[in-house]
């Protein structure tokens, strides 16, 4: 939880998404929560989060993808919304809440007749980390995919401008950032809407990146990535750029495939991987698989099952189909519950029976110490390829490229022993801010903004 204050009032506001756990919710004024609309159990919790502030005779403001799709739902009536493009109005929404009215901004944005791709990339925010800058390229996509209700929400492709982006990045190097992530429904897709192309984007964004600074991609279909391959074989092995690429297959039966509107086969997804893994060696490929979508016959997963024991995928994102109503696979022939259990776990059995590090014990790697480690036992650290590394947790390493020896490997990491007397190559161009403090306006960080009116 975090907070929103605005001093004319004194009033506070609690939000479900941010960082640090400053407040008690049940001290607050009003409970913002944001939501996501991709499965069930996102959404149950969303909607039992709006139960227990009511209970409590909250104010509640609600925003993202569930109510952006469907306001008119029962347990949304007379709450105040704010849409996934009117983010930046949030104060003035919460406001109004807090006076007693109900206030729904849900309009997309445009200039000059145009789609804008979203709320404005230069806007304060603070950092879950940071020495990571996450920042989202476009927003909704060019796809109708029979099971997705994030369409519903988050429409058709908008992208924001290079300059806006290279500018976005530029800000965050100065900020002391050492990392960023590129993240959208599909990075591949970008720029189709505004007449430029992913390529364009990265190869003016990786003259921005610093020595010893990493950019991550995000997620791409593979109809997007085919006509891209080379260019992105040549970015992909950019010392800058991560050996990583995340493209979802959802499953290897083409039948399946037809019936989910993926506009792919699983042959031109065989065609990305094998194209990638031939021109840059080693690269990490990450995949999406949802067991038990509606027809899915036994005939149609072994093809799945056939694919991921080909491929061995390191990283490997396992979903059981979730029906989402309002979309056309809610309306499909479903698959028997206990089907899609057992397809799932026979699916993470499989995944689990291969070991994709062992063959690096010994090896000598550098790596980009970001994050700690969830036990906060170790510093989290990445290679070249996007591989997680364990080091020691000594506070002269975070946020530094540094030389580890692989002495040891399990199923989702490495752990690394630092080399001694290897030289510790400090990528960022500027100290870093302090945890809390907001980006854009020097000087002030969370503690700060209780005396601040953040609506100017």
């Amino acid at each position: 939880m975090g907070t929103i204050y605005n001093t004319n009032k004194r009033r506070k506001a609690v939000f479900s998404c941010s960082i640090d756990h400053l407040m008690n919710p049940s001290d607050a004024d009003l409970w913002l929560l944001n939501s996501c609309t991709v499965k069930n159990p996102a959404e149950d919790h969303f909607r039992n989060s709006i139960k227990k502030a009511q209970e409590q005779n909250k104010k509640v403001v609600v925003a993202g993808c569930v109510p952006q799709a469907q306001p008119r739902t029962d347990y949304l009536k007379e709450l105040s919304i704010i849409g996934v493009q009117q983010i930046d109005r949030v104060v003035e929404v919460v406001d109004e809440a807090i006076k007693g009215h109900s206030v729904r901004l849900l309009g997309q944005k445009k200039e000059k007749g145009k789609r804008l791709g979203g709320a404005r990339l230069d806007l304060p925010k603070i950092r879950k980390n940071p020495l990571i800058e996450i920042i989202s390229i476009n927003t909704g996509c060019l796809n109708a995919c029979t099971y997705c209700k994030t369409k519903h929400a988050r429409g058709d492709l908008a992208s924001y401008s290079i300059e806006e982006l290279v500018e976005r990045a530029r800000q965050s190097f100065q900020e002391g950032v050492c990392e960023i992530w590129l993240t959208s429904e599909d990075t591949g897709a970008y720029g189709r809407d505004i007449g430029t192309d992913l390529p364009s984007l990265l190869w003016e964004l990786v003259k921005e990146i610093p020595e010893g600074a990493m950019l991550r991609l995000g997620m791409t279909n593979p109809p997007y990535i085919l006509e891209h391959l080379e260019e992105m074989g040549r970015i992909l092995q950019h010392p800058r750029v991560y050996s990583f690429l995340h493209v979802p297959v959802q499953s290897a039966s083409d039948s399946v495939l037809m019936d989910m509107k993926r506009e792919y086969c699983c042959a031109d997804f065989r065609r990305v991987v094998d194209f990638l893994k031939e021109r840059v060696p080693g690269i990490t490929i990450a995949t999406d698989i949802i067991c038990g979508f509606p027809g899915e016959t036994d005939e149609d997963f072994e093809q799945t099952m056939e694919l991921v024991r080909q491929y061995r995928f390191p990283s490997l994102f396992i979903n059981q189909f979730y029906l989402r109503p309002g979309t056309p696979a809610a309306k499909m022939e479903q698959v028997p519950a206990h089907v899609k259990k057992q397809r799932t776990k026979e699916l993470s059995a499989l995944f689990h029976t291969y070991k994709p590090y062992d063959h690096k014990i010994g090896e000598r790697q550098r790596v980009l110490v970001t994050e700690e480690s969830f036990d906060s036992q170790h510093y989290v650290a990445h290679n070249k390829f996007y591989e997680q590394v364990l080091v020691p947790k000594k506070p002269e390493f975070k946020g530094k490229m540094i030389e580890v020896d692989i002495y040891e490997a399990g199923k989702h990491y490495m752990k690394g022993q630092p080399v001694e007397d290897a030289r510790v190559f400090t990528p960022s161009i500027a100290q870093p801010l302090q945890k809390g403090q907001v980006s854009g306006l020097p000087q002030v960080s969370l503690l700060d903004r209780l005396n601040m009116n953040i609506s100017h």
